[in-house]
């Protein structure tokens, strides 16, 4: 009794270590795996925060503590083996959900891609040359922890050699009696010459040698300049940048997220995230530059996922009932074949076919010209366009609806068939009135899975037409195939006006409201489509 008591019951939160010898490994390296985590945790936290990146460290915050209070707390020592998934949908499914929705209401594009205080600290950091700065020829040297330092030379007074080492992050020193050429090693550097000089220019160009107020950087191939002075100096106090090398003074705009002169419009680059509340959403609504293409894409989307069901289901079910047909010889071997568009992957499948509806030499396109005389622009006219999206689509879904219905079919008793016959059922009437109730109990929550499915089946649209054709006078890269995924895609990634994060994820909201929308419906036809089957 007491062996299976104390295999039973949880342990006492760490009170005291288990006497048998297998439980006591186990406890040591549970507790050895909790201590990395914490480790780890620790070290992915700092290294968030140093980076200005507090959404995250709070995430990684919260799954590490998280973790703890699972292995410590007695009651909650069930949920130990679902930790690893909780740790996972945490980090992979909450925390999206919540930084997409905060996104929304920002103003986060190409812009506006930085934290005010981020955004500050790069305008600190530019440096300008001021007038009678000194120019010197340089080499460039490199530490076994790739750290630059400058070789700087020019002529002094009276013709005499003036040599300076700068090295990065620590001030630059005079070198007294400097050799004519630069050594090949000096304090720990090595001299870069040739390809590994080329190849260490760019990050060098972008290094700021020195500290405080002697600083040097290159200017050009041949040339680097010293001293640099700070051309940016934030003040707190008033919210203001000053640019000391013209005088003017910036005031920060928290409405539309830049650095503002006085009485001017000019601005200053890069912006910073601010808040915009409902701005993006309200966009969707009252811009008619934007409304038009959006409501055109979502329509295409409700229809395209509509017809994609539609099709699939009804070639897939019509191939069920034919090979469910004893009279049907080789059915096994038909079956295999026709389930080889889903057995191929999809990428490979849709690929393909957008080689053979190749508007100057697909096959499909050659053989409809030579037989017809007319010449298909699949990927050009938008009505041929989407009328390739679903023939596609159907050839990649009907295998799996045949096989879903082929099985249902199979499960519907003979009986009522027998029974419906002897009450004089046409075989139209048997379909309708019991093979189809009966069927869509069982793949009727499917369909509205294929639905939902399709609604974001971004693949096919990227791969086969990549939204296109281009709708014209949109103001966003928008095409007559988009859906709502790949416009907002586009909209995030895509835009050659830059990318507009913020706008993006408030569409990506709207998505997941239609689809939470048809997944609540679901449960409603199911039972409606159940209530039917039992008046059959």
């Amino acid at each position: 009794m007491s062996a299976a008591g104390s295999a039973s019951s949880p342990p006492s939160g760490g009170a005291g270590l288990p006497s048998d010898p297998f439980n006591l490994l186990f406890t040591i390296l549970r507790y050895a795996g909790l201590m990395l985590l914490n480790a780890l945790g620790l070290v992915i936290i700092y290294g968030f925060i140093s980076d200005d990146n507090l959404s995250l460290a709070i995430v990684f915050a919260v799954i590490t503590v998280g973790a703890n209070i699972i292995t410590f707390v007695p009651a909650l020592y069930p949920l130990r083996w679902m930790t690893p998934g909780l740790m996972l949908v945490t980090l992979l499914v909450i925390y999206p959900i919540i930084i997409t929705v905060v996104t929304s209401t920002t103003n986060y594009n190409n812009f506006h891609l930085f934290t005010k205080a981020q955004a500050v600290r790069l305008l600190e950091r530019q440096r300008y040359v001021p007038e009678g700065a000194a120019t010197y020829a340089y080499q460039i040297f490199q530490n076994e922890a790739g750290e630059f330092a400058l070789w700087l030379s020019r002529e002094g007074e009276g013709g005499a050699l003036e040599v300076a080492f700068a090295p990065a992050g620590a001030p630059i020193v005079a070198v007294a009696n400097p050799p004519a050429e630069p050594p090949e090693t000096y304090e720990g550097y090595r001299l870069l010459a040739g390809a590994d000089r080329t190849a260490a220019l760019t990050a060098a160009g972008q290094t700021v040698f020195g500290i405080g107020d002697d600083t040097a950087q290159i200017s050009s191939r041949r040339e680097a300049a010293r001293p640099l002075v700070q051309r940016y100096v934030y003040d707190p106090a008033t919210d203001r940048l000053t640019d000391n090398q013209t005088g003017t003074v910036y005031v920060a705009d928290n409405k539309t997220g830049f650095f503002t002169r006085e009485n001017s419009a000019e601005t200053l680059s890069p912006g910073f995230r601010v808040s915009i509340g409902l701005d993006n959403f309200s966009r969707l609504v009252s811009d008619p530059g934007l409304r038009g293409p959006l409501v055109d894409i979502f329509v295409w989307t409700v229809v395209f996922a509509f017809l994609s069901v539609v099709t699939t289901f009804a070639v897939g079910l019509a191939m069920a009932l034919v090979l469910n047909d004893p009279i049907v010889r080789g059915r096994k071997i038909i079956r295999s074949l026709l389930i080889i568009p889903y057995a191929m992957p999809g990428v490979i499948s849709i690929l393909v076919w957008r080689g053979m509806l190749d508007q100057n030499l697909g096959i499909i396109t050659r053989t409809i010209a030579d037989t017809f005389g007319v010449q298909l622009q699949w990927f050009s006219d938008p009505a041929l366009a989407k009328v390739a999206i679903i023939i596609v689509n159907l050839w990649l879904g009907y295998p799996y609806m045949m096989l879903v219905t082929s099985g249902a079919l199979q499960a519907i008793p003979s009986d009522v068939y027998e029974a419906a016959a002897v009450d004089g059922a046409n075989p139209s009437q048997r379909f309708w009135q019991i093979t189809m109730p009966l069927l869509l109990v069982t793949v009727g929550p499917l369909l509205i899975a294929s639905f939902v499915y399709n609604f974001n089946n971004y693949m096919m649209i990227e791969l086969l037409t990549r939204g296109d054709p281009p709708i014209p006078g949109s103001p966003t890269p928008a095409g007559y195939t988009d859906i709502l995924i790949s416009y907002t895609y586009s909209l995030a990634f895509g835009s050659n006006q830059g990318a507009d994060y913020g706008y993006a994820s408030a569409i990506t909201i709207v998505i997941f409201i239609l689809v939470a929308i048809v997944t609540l419906m679901q449960y409603r036809f199911t039972r409606s489509w159940e209530e039917v089957s039992e008046n059959v």
